[in-house]
């Protein structure tokens, strides 16, 4: 929604104060048609041979996310702490077999679909149970898990971040191809020197309504865009990272109460439980 707003206010202020001052509108919606295939056409064949299949179906899915809330709320990270804690807790009670079922098949678990928001997401349940089962196993001390945790971490952010880079990229470009649809009217224009000047002025202005257009799709559209999903992508590398200092906290030996504590800590301060709000969830939920 606040995508839309933006993109609204940036429309009325850019062409509103245009015409308020006295510009004619109409020299640009004539030019519209023809610049914006211009632009728009060169700017999507260069981006198709800019980007690899997966990172083309990566920025469809994130250009979806920019138009949707963050799934990140202060709710869904007492739930996964809370997930955690019951799973340390039973490990804790009943020892790590106990849980074996539980980490095999999460979508049958009792722990998992307790808190299905977090539960049947499948980036979190798989990060989840993989690190589980190496705990279960016992083949791998704490030190040797926390640096295969940050090299998926950082994979799945560079995975994700991808999709940033080729809008970026393509944000780039746009202001390139904008001058390349000017040049090309400025040829046009080149052509008719015999018309009187106020064919040749009109010809101009449409010319340099390219320009224009490139610059504003640029850093009023694109751009912004890249920098929404960017940080869409720095939510979700930041729910793995807490899941991770959880499950580092209990691997070196602290009480299931404490090592949410450690991970609740990680989070970002606009989505973090204060420790009574956490705590009462915990309870609340057992």
């Amino acid at each position: 929604m606040f995508v839309i707003i933006g993109w609204v206010i940036v429309l009325v202020c850019v062409f509103g104060v245009f015409i308020v001052h006295g510009g004619n509108i109409g020299v640009i919606l004539k030019a519209l048609p023809f610049e914006m295939a211009t632009i728009g056409g060169a700017a999507a064949g260069a981006f198709l041979a800019n980007n690899q299949p997966k990172v083309l179906k990566a920025t469809m899915r994130g250009l979806g996310k920019c138009f949707k809330g963050s799934k990140y709320t202060k709710a869904r990270y007492m739930d996964l702490m809370a997930l955690l804690y019951d799973i340390l807790q039973k490990a804790r009670k009943e020892g790590l077999m106990s849980i074996e079922k539980d980490v095999e098949d999460p979508h049958n678990s009792p722990l998992f679909q307790k808190y299905a928001t977090v539960g049947n997401d499948h980036h979190v349940s798989e990060f989840v149970t993989d690190y589980l089962r190496m705990m279960v196993s016992g083949n791998l001390n704490a030190h040797e898990i926390e640096s295969l945790m940050d090299s998926e971490i950082e994979t799945h952010h560079h995975e994700e971040h991808a999709a940033v880079a080729a809008i970026q990229r393509l944000a780039g470009a746009l202001p390139a191809f904008g001058i390349v649809a000017a040049v090309l009217g400025v040829v046009n224009t080149m052509g008719s020197v015999g018309q009187p000047p106020a064919v040749l002025g009109g010809m101009i202005g449409s010319a340099l309504v390219g320009t224009f257009l490139g610059i504003l799709l640029a850093y009023a559209f694109a751009e912004p865009l890249a920098g929404l999903l960017e940080q869409k992508v720095d939510e979700a590398t930041k729910e793995l990272q807490c899941i991770k200092t959880t499950l580092l906290a209990s691997m070196q030996g602290y009480a299931p109460q404490v090592a949410i504590e450690f991970g609740r800590k990680v989070l970002y301060s606009t989505e973090r439980p204060s420790f009574t709000e956490l705590e009462s969830h915990v309870k609340g939920k057992k």
